[in-house]
């Protein structure tokens, strides 16, 4: 019965239907019911339409100009896909019915609605008064057109929606949904490993099997997380991968990262003279223009100037330190608050005025580290039906024991010392550069 019900959703139902469909790349088209049109259409989530997905990447990958709106569309596939393979899971079906379905394709569709311009690199920041992009999203959710139409046309509680997407799951329907809006299968990595390497011109996030990885889904033993079967194995292992070095070859390159560094460091320049309710509501390029007129002429109006002026003109890489070759430097630089960062970057811009015999700017040395809290481990279960057996990935996989359980984040996150163009040829020239560093540091501790 569970089973019928699920697959009787219309949206379900949609995905071998061509009555109603909207097409996102690659040739994927998404079934569109008039309570979907309903959501989509309203100016909340056409918001999204005018916020990239990749922000800066697009001034290193100048393809990757999708929008946060494609993204969702994506999402919101996969989770029927999900939803449609789970269905004939007799554990899932006892466990999620109709109507957690629905509230799970609902969050699936949402799930960035609370994102504005730049969310990741000002959120990484930690500063106070920023909020997290999920508790933004209540604001959209609780009021206006979209909670309107969720009491209306899918008989939901936006608190429903809030709860699954933001609060930490009680029962076993919520925390399998949850495992699956946010885990290491779930829909949104998939979705956005493939989207970016799509739009970046780089095959590295696609080369993993999305059917058979998706054919393979089952619970957990426990039964209130996904898992998947052994079949999916090789798949999951190419999605680990796929995700290392998207963010080695992407989303951590050493020119996005500088562009990182200057939005960054702009931000936290002007945020204090900033309505951020307001100014977080706003499109691409009206926050960028409020951004610029914020600064006018001070040292942040130079920074926004090098990413968004007539010119690009991104920092230059001094120096760089990661866990293998540098573990002391890195040690001492990675995951500290955002202020203390900028702070030693001061100090070394004092130490580099001494060591040129010329004045170094504050705002001219930027350092960009890991930030405070890590990425999440891919931690998944693999189940065995013929040994009747659940292990995790990372027992069967030395792949996932590499790239996955030995801190993924230490590999990939390097501490990077970015400085003005007009300044690298001769800071290059400086000897012992490493010591002018540890010296900086030195004088914040």
């Amino acid at each position: 019965m569970a089973m019928t019900e699920i697959l009787d959703i219309p949206e379900i139902g949609g995905l071998d239907s061509r009555k109603s469909v909207v097409r996102i790349p690659p040739e994927l088209d998404i079934p569109l019911t008039p309570r979907v049109r309903q959501l989509i259409d309203t100016s909340e989530f056409r918001r999204l339409n005018q916020i990239s997905q990749l922000g800066l990447v697009s001034l290193v990958y100048p393809a990757a100009l999708h929008t946060r709106f494609e993204h969702c569309l994506g999402v919101y596939r996969l989770a029927l896909l999900f939803l449609r393979r789970l269905a004939h899971d007799d554990r899932f079906g006892r466990a999620v019915g109709r109507a957690d379905a629905e509230r799970f394709l609902v969050a699936a569709l949402l799930h960035d609605l609370g994102h504005w311009p730049f969310c990741h690199p000002i959120e990484d920041m930690h500063l106070t008064g920023v909020p997290s992009h999920e508790l933004f999203a209540n604001s959209f959710l609780l009021e206006g057109e979209i909670a309107d139409v969720l009491r209306t046309d899918w008989g939901i509680a936006p608190r429903e929606i809030i709860s699954l997407l933001s609060e930490k799951p009680r029962d076993t329907a919520s925390k399998i949904l949850a495992s699956m809006l946010s885990g290491p299968v779930d829909i949104d990595k998939m979705d956005y490993l493939f989207r970016d390497s799509l739009h970046a011109g780089v095959p590295y996030g696609r080369n993993f099997d999305h059917q058979r990885l998706i054919g393979s889904l089952c619970l957990s033993e426990s039964g209130d997380s996904l898992a998947i079967t052994d079949k999916g194995k090789t798949a999951a292992e190419m999605m680990v991968f796929s995700r290392y070095v998207m963010f080695s070859e992407v989303y951590w390159h050493h020119g996005v990262r500088a562009a990182t560094a200057m939005l960054q460091r702009a931000f936290y320049l002007l945020h204090g003279q900033l309505d951020l309710d307001v100014l977080f509501r706003l499109p691409e390029r009206a926050m960028i223009a409020e951004l610029e007129e914020a600064a006018d002429r001070s040292p942040a109006a130079e920074l926004l100037a090098g990413l968004w002026g007539p010119r690009r003109r991104l920092y230059k890489r001094l120096a760089q330190y990661n866990c293998l070759e540098h573990p002391a430097l890195h040690a001492r630089l990675a995951r500290r608050p955002y202020p203390w960062l900028c702070a030693c970057a001061e100090q070394f811009a004092v130490i580099a005025s001494t060591a040129l015999g010329r004045v170094v700017a504050p705002h001219e040395i930027l350092i960009d580290a890991p930030p405070v809290h890590r990425e999440v481990q891919f931690n998944v279960t693999v189940y065995s039906p013929k040994e009747d057996r659940y292990r995790p990935l990372d027992e069967v996989s030395p792949v996932v024991r590499t790239l996955a359980r030995d801190q993924f984040d230490d590999y990939v996150k390097r501490v990077r010392f970015f400085v003005h163009p007009r300044l690298v040829e001769s800071l290059c020239r400086v000897e012992r550069l490493d010591d002018l560093v540890d010296k900086a540091i030195d004088r914040m501790e």
